[in-house]
């Protein structure tokens, strides 16, 4: 008899724990499926944004650490220009934060991301839909979209977590597919586009090791390239 009591109360127990985890289930915040949310330099780094006087400037760098890794001002030799890079950004993080940019009335804004979408598994479709999004808002305020490709890893990114030059391939040609979905856009639609992977990849596929000093991130002699490209397309609109 008691052994039998013993089983109800255990079974009654279990019972409680499953609707007690039911009800947490129910209550607990939403998957951050959009991933900015749980970015941690995304408050941090915005907040210096709102912070900074600079209340007009003709130009912007808009995108994530790969745009945050340099001082464009003194890069480009102007005044007129202000970097808006978030370190581990996503294309949705750009989305929600472009009034930031639009509040600058830039005439022109480089944009740069996709790479930590593609390496947080998300579609290259998605990728493009937000892209092209951010685009069309820029042009309807009268401001010139310059789109520019999404770089490549090296071979040995990510080794010390488990990247493989098999797993960074395959990403390369997420990127691929990106930048190809990109530049034919930006062709039907007659805005600049900036190939930055031709000169600063190799005949294999990867980013130039020599490039980088992680596997993704520039050292000088790549943002020297970097820079030669957008002055180009500076020149070519007067400013």
């Amino acid at each position: 008899m008691k052994k039998f009591i013993s089983l109800i109360i255990i079974a009654a127990m279990f019972l409680f724990l499953d609707s007690l985890s039911a009800q947490n289930a129910k209550t607990a915040p939403p998957k951050d499926t959009l991933r900015y949310r749980t970015n941690p330099n995304y408050p941090l780094q915005s907040a210096m944004f709102d912070l900074y006087k600079s209340h007009q400037v003709d130009i912007v760098m808009f995108g994530n650490s790969l745009t945050h890794g340099a001082a464009w001002d003194e890069l480009l030799g102007r005044y007129n220009v202000v970097e808006r890079g978030i370190t581990s950004d996503v294309l949705y993080g750009y989305e929600a934060r472009l009034g930031s940019i639009l509040k600058l009335n830039p005439k022109i804004v480089f944009v740069m991301g996709g790479l930590n979408d593609i390496y947080n598994w998300t579609p290259v479709e998605d990728i493009f839909t937000v892209y092209v999004r951010i685009i069309k808002v820029l042009k309807s305020k009268k401001i010139i979209p310059v789109i520019q490709s999404t770089t490549y890893a090296t071979k040995t990114y990510g080794k010390e977590y488990g990247g493989t030059p098999e797993s960074n391939f395959g990403r390369n040609r997420e990127v691929d597919k990106l930048n190809k979905l990109l530049s034919d856009y930006a062709r039907k639609n007659n805005l600049d586009y900036i190939d930055i992977n031709t000169p600063t990849a190799g005949k294999d596929g990867f980013l130039r090791p020599e490039l980088t000093w992680d596997g993704i991130h520039f050292k000088a002699d790549a943002y020297r390239i970097w820079a030669r490209e957008v002055e180009k397309v500076l020149a070519k609109y007067n400013l």
